[in-house]
């Protein structure tokens, strides 16, 4: 018997926009080309041990060289968006202070190059790479550096809002937090546990600093990228409630609830937070005119045992510190990618009827900011391929989810897919590969998977 073709994917909206995300640190390279200054991702990966394969970000994919080239697998694709990140410390490269002329002429010439294929240019202003300069002045430990940002957002929007209808302000501020300051895995490369919740504010209030100075220099349709994942409970037990009541809050709604409802959800947390809070969240707040979703997988949380509070744990190659109040357990029964997440497209669904019925009419419209999948596939020795099926798989069953989540009355506006090229995944260095593009490290050779093929098919189908 023969298998039968899968069934045809729903229908989007004709005005649904499609597009594929990237970030600066992870495809540019060129890390001292044209007075760019160096930021706590290239002080990190200098530090022995820091990458899990020895690598660095030096040369990426080149990007900053081969722009016009990866535009062109855009256009190609047919994308109507793509969501890009501009590297502070090429703009300025102490963080502050002197503008670097030829940071933003590359930028310039990168909208230029998408605007003249039909390309919404869709900039994020920080994807977690902090000028050092900053960095080594505390960071997002200190008010100063949510200061600065809004410097610089208006910055950049005074050279760019001419050309760009959508702008994103701060890049998942929770794994910039947890990561980074609170567990070590990420640049800065501290670990503080809970000490690390400063970071979690200042950024949120860079968030609303940003949104205030990319209006007052001409910019429209601004939103944040946020990543959440539904938490599920491990047991049935009211420790076990309590502990992914938690890791709900410290992950989902720390960061949510501020920007959408101007309050934090637990009096006690925001008493931990430093500054004026109060007045701090009437500008976190700023009212958005759309919110970024950036979606992964559930995680499944449980009250720690005693194996636990001995020895920590791992999930999805982050190691974790013995002693939280909290357990990541596995998610059986379920397919993973290569990095080893859970692929569970209805958490898509179920996270964004949660989302719509918690903060209701607070929610502005959704984009899909980021959805994607890490699978190793490399060409075919003899024909040159890339059949990367399970990632056919994996965007098919999200957009399925996705299309249920909009009829179940969630305002869904957009979906890039993570990623447009096989990059520099962080701590991962070039383990892992979420590109429709795969990219040869050795010779930069971009080849097209079948994935890209199917997108586009998407794309031109609208479904």
């Amino acid at each position: 018997m023969t298998a039968s073709a899968p069934a045809p994917l729903p229908v989007f909206p004709a005005d649904f926009l499609w597009g594929v995300s990237a970030s600066a640190f992870q495809i540019e390279g060129s890390p001292a080309a044209d007075g760019r200054g160096p930021s706590s991702w290239d002080a990190f990966t200098g530090e022995p041990g820091r990458i899990k394969d020895g690598s660095h970000a030096d040369v990426a994919t080149d990007h900053y060289r081969r722009y016009r080239e990866d535009v062109a697998l855009m256009a190609g694709l047919g994308v109507g968006a793509y969501r890009f990140s501009v590297s502070w410390s090429r703009v300025l490269p102490e963080g502050r202070g002197q503008v670097n002329p030829k940071g933003l002429d590359f930028y310039d010439r990168l909208v230029d190059a998408l605007c003249a294929r039909g390309i919404a240019p869709v900039p994020t202003l920080f994807h977690w790479d902090t000028p050092l300069a900053l960095e080594e002045r505390g960071g997002w430990l200190s008010r100063d550096t949510a200061e600065r940002f809004a410097e610089y957002a208006c910055v950049v929007a005074e050279r760019l809002a001419d050309r760009i209808p959508m702008w994103i302000t701060i890049n998942e501020p929770a794994e910039v937090t947890l990561l980074g300051y609170g567990l070590g895995e990420h640049a800065p490369g501290k670990s503080l546990v809970f000490d690390a919740l400063p970071a979690a504010h200042h950024q949120l209030l860079a968030h609303g600093l940003g949104v205030q100075a990319l209006r007052a220099a001409g910019a429209r349709r601004i939103g944040i990228a946020a990543s959440h994942s539904p938490v599920w409970t491990a047991g049935d037990g009211e420790a076990d409630r309590a502990a992914a009541d938690l890791y709900d809050l410290l992950t989902n709604r720390l960061f949510a609830d501020p920007v959408l409802t101007g309050a934090y959800p637990d009096e006690g947390l925001a008493a931990l937070l430093p500054g004026p809070v109060a007045e701090d969240l009437r500008t976190i707040s700023t009212p958005l005119d759309w919110y970024g979703i950036n979606y992964y997988n559930p995680m499944l949380v449980g009250a720690p045992e005693p194996a636990d509070a001995a020895a920590g744990g791992a999930f999805g190659g982050i190691d974790l510190p013995a002693g939280l109040p909290f357990a990541i357990r596995e998610i059986e029964a379920c397919e993973r990618t290569d990095f080893g997440w859970p692929v569970v497209p209805d958490g898509l669904r179920e996270l964004l009827v949660g989302m719509h019925w918690r903060y209701g009419d607070r929610l502005p419209p959704v984009y899909i900011t980021e959805n994607g999948c890490s699978y190793g596939d490399g060409p075919d020795p003899a024909t040159g391929r890339i059949a990367d099926a399970r990632r056919i798989a994996y965007h098919d069953g999200h957009l399925r989810a996705l299309h249920r989540a909009m009829e179940e009355g969630v305002d869904v506006r957009g979906y890039f897919i993570w990623s447009i090229l096989d990059n520099f995944e962080w701590a991962e260095g070039y383990r892992q590969r979420f590109g429709l593009v795969h990219v040869d490290y050795e010779t930069l050779q971009r080849t097209p998977k079948e994935s890209y093929a199917w997108y586009r098919g998407v794309i031109k189908s609208g479904g």
